[in-house]
């Protein structure tokens, strides 16, 4: 005789079947394949538009054969939550912030600690070297296949009070960060109180002041409306945190070579057209909230940098020691 337990599992068991089913189907009238893709932004972030433009892609590839079925605004869930499913087969593809994969692989780790790139070009050739291959491969210790990486820019703070000039600034103001370890950490050695809070319920939260601000891109800031009630937004770029197009491993290790060949071509021709639709965003988003009255200003970075530089040292004996080491070595050789 089962016991609840057994019953309960059996049941989840049936029910992440089904859902399997549901989530990566092949039409009884069709071949073509459809991969369920499930994401937490908007329908007019770059992310969403970016991944349209790889399903049109992928059919193009492909002749037609496979393609993406979309389930933006987090339909299926948040970002952790997605990534679960994808872990269990239930869901063949996601975007997910490189931060919440901090919890999952500690490679990822590196992309969350302030100041690893110099420039959005550097960011951007380390992504596309061996260092950035390397990481994506380090998602298959927890059974995900990264495809590849999504500019997400850099994030910045911005107040409803007093503007962040420098890091002393920052000193005894609490500040809206995502759960991860390094900003927790960056915002402490600011003298700030770092906040972990939910995206979606940090309106309420600057409106309400649980908070005194929170750091994130221009195109987040703004379509947000987090501008409505913080008025300082300060360009110190701390961290570049990119977006990663995940696969579920089991999935992936049941397409046939050529389908993956399909899925790389479209990755690649996404990829392209995310970043350059990502810095017109920045543009519009910028241009927009200083029309709203929002003060942007672009401060001396070097003092940040400096506040800190000691984070980094604390990763010397890691694996992401070692990537900063490599990141180094290639500014060295450029």
């Amino acid at each position: 005789m089962f016991s609840f337990y057994q019953c309960k599992l059996k049941y989840k068991v049936i029910y992440c079947f089904f859902l399997s089913v549901f989530l990566l189907s092949c039409s009884e009238k069709s071949s073509q394949l459809t991969l369920r893709v499930g994401h937490t932004l908007d329908t007019e972030h770059s992310v969403h538009k970016a991944m349209l433009f790889m399903s049109e892609r992928l059919e193009h590839h492909s002749n037609g054969a496979m393609n993406l079925k979309l389930y933006p605004s987090g339909q299926l869930g948040s970002e952790r939550e997605l990534v679960e499913l994808l872990q269990i087969g239930s869901l063949a593809m996601t975007k997910v912030s490189a931060a919440t994969l901090e919890g999952f692989v500690d490679d990822m780790r590196l992309f969350g600690l302030p100041y690893v790139f110099s420039s959005r070009d550097q960011r951007l050739a380390v992504l596309e070297s061996d260092i950035g291959k390397d990481i994506l491969n380090s998602l298959n210790y927890a059974r995900l296949q990264g495809l590849g990486y999504f500019d997400a820019g850099s994030r910045s703070f911005y107040t409803c009070k007093k503007s962040v000039q420098k890091p002393s600034d920052v000193e005894g103001s609490k500040i809206r960060v995502m759960n991860s370890l390094n900003a927790v950490k960056m915002v402490e050695a600011f003298g700030g109180a770092a906040t972990p809070i939910s995206w979606g319920e940090l309106y309420a939260a600057l409106q309400q002041g649980v908070v005194d601000g929170a750091e994130n891109n221009p195109p987040s800031f703004y379509l947000s409306r987090h501008y409505e009630i913080c008025p300082n937004y300060t360009l110190n770029e701390h961290t570049s945190i990119p977006d990663v197009i995940i696969m579920s491993q089991h999935i992936f290790d049941n397409l046939t070579e050529t389908q993956r060949g399909w899925l790389k071509l479209a990755m690649a021709d996404a990829a392209k057209k995310q970043g350059e639709m990502w810095l017109a965003a920045e543009n519009e988003a910028l241009a927009a909230v200083k029309e709203a009255g929002v003060t942007v200003t672009y401060p001396d970075k070097a003092p940040f940098i400096a506040a800190v530089k000691h984070l980094h040292a604390k990763y010397d004996d890691s694996i992401v020691g070692e990537y900063l080491k490599r990141i180094a070595a290639m500014s060295t050789e450029e």
